[in-house]
């Protein structure tokens, strides 16, 4: 059974930083791209980042390039996000997903439950 199992999220000021986790178990971690997602209060979910481990290639949203960073850790089988000079725009709930490389959701297999990243002004 395959299960991804998010951590680190949290309140943060805006300007401050976080570092969220992503768990794998029950599939060849190294065999799957690995992307975060998130989504606003009443938004759709949106790519945020993804890392080919098979390349080592990642990719950014816009928003998000030069603040955030993914990587990751084979022998843990854990991805992380760290979120730098976060914003209130920020806010939202972050899913991980493991599946092929890309930043459209169709791409992605299997998908985490999330967890609260929520930033004050």
């Amino acid at each position: 059974q395959v299960q991804l199992v998010e951590s680190g999220g949290g309140l943060v000021q805006a300007g401050g930083s976080l570092r969220l986790s992503c768990a794998a178990s029950g599939l060849p971690f190294s065999s799957y791209a690995m992307g975060w997602f998130r989504q606003a209060p009443g938004k759709e979910r949106e790519f945020v980042a993804a890392i080919s481990w098979s390349s080592s290639n990642t990719h950014y949203a816009y928003s998000v390039k030069g603040r955030f960073t993914i990587s990751g850790d084979n022998a843990k089988n854990t991805v992380y996000l760290r979120m730098n000079s976060l914003k209130p725009e920020d806010t939202a709930v972050y899913y991980c997903a493991a599946g092929n490389y890309g930043k459209e959701e169709p791409m992605y297999d299997y998908w985490g439950q999330g967890t609260q990243v929520t930033v004050s002004s």
